[in-house]
């Protein structure tokens, strides 16, 4: 009984990382950048239909979220800036070609990773070969967040920018949701930099009472701040970008 008390809880933690509840208020000090990327997912993801790739899809965190799919595929790099030990993935991707034939697929989506791509163009390319005429796009990407998975961490994208890099590649904008405020996006940085320069890392019962202590304060105090401050977009953390393959018949 015990054991299996256990796992459940470690699932609800593992769950926690990305797809938060108001437990992840109260314990984690990345709350606000991983709930509102789930947010904007879960509010896009119902409209995604047919056979889907995730494209860098690590443990396919959404997956449960596509509830109208034929099919959900993971494809994902070997050689990456994080070990695979909790990766679900299908396919392994060479980082120049997708395993798969023209027009395979009715929707490419991929979250948190087209920072860690250099050749973003080219991969672009590669991602609309195997889209179908008008197959669909659903990515996210960080404006404001820290280098991660060094060294494999290349880019920060506007949402001017990536607009700009989609249209560029064949594919049409059909939206873009900033998923945090100016305000929030500002505390969720200064609360990420206490966590992770300020507050003991190294003994277990030492960080869990300094996040009690210190990191769900703290996201209460954003969330009161978020509630009477003027909600401004020009600064925020990520992007979630919905958009479509140009139906002109290329490749």
């Amino acid at each position: 009984m015990i054991a299996d008390m256990l796992n459940r809880l470690k699932a609800r933690l593992s769950r926690e990382k990305f797809q938060p509840s108001w437990l992840g208020v109260v314990i984690s000090p990345v709350y606000f950048i991983r709930n509102g990327i789930y947010q904007s997912v879960r509010s896009m993801a119902p409209g995604i239909t047919g056979d889907v790739l995730d494209f860098g899809c690590g443990s396919k965190p959404y997956e449960s979220l596509f509830i109208n799919t034929s099919s959900y595929v993971g494809a994902d790099i070997e050689v990456s800036g994080h070990d695979h030990k909790r990766s679900r993935i299908d396919v392994y991707y060479d980082g120049k070609t997708l395993p798969f034939p023209n027009g395979h697929f009715d929707a490419v989506v991929s979250f948190e990773v087209f920072e860690h791509v250099f050749n973003l163009d080219e991969v672009l390319e590669e991602i609309r070969r195997v889209l179908k005429p008008g197959g669909q796009l659903l990515i996210t990407i960080p404006f404001a967040w820290d280098e991660h998975e060094i060294p494999y961490d290349f880019a920060r994208y506007t949402s001017f920018g990536i607009r700009h890099v989609l249209v560029k590649s064949g594919f049409e904008v059909v939206e873009i949701q900033k998923t945090t405020t100016y305000v929030v996006a500002v505390c969720q940085m200064g609360i990420a930099y206490l966590t992770q320069h300020v507050l003991p890392k190294r003994w277990a019962p030492a960080r869990a009472v300094g996040q009690l202590l210190f990191v769900f304060p703290l996201n209460m105090a954003a969330l009161l701040l978020n509630a009477v401050l003027p909600k401004r977009y020009e600064y925020f953390c990520n992007s979630a970008v919905l958009g479509a393959k140009s139906k002109d018949g290329k490749i």
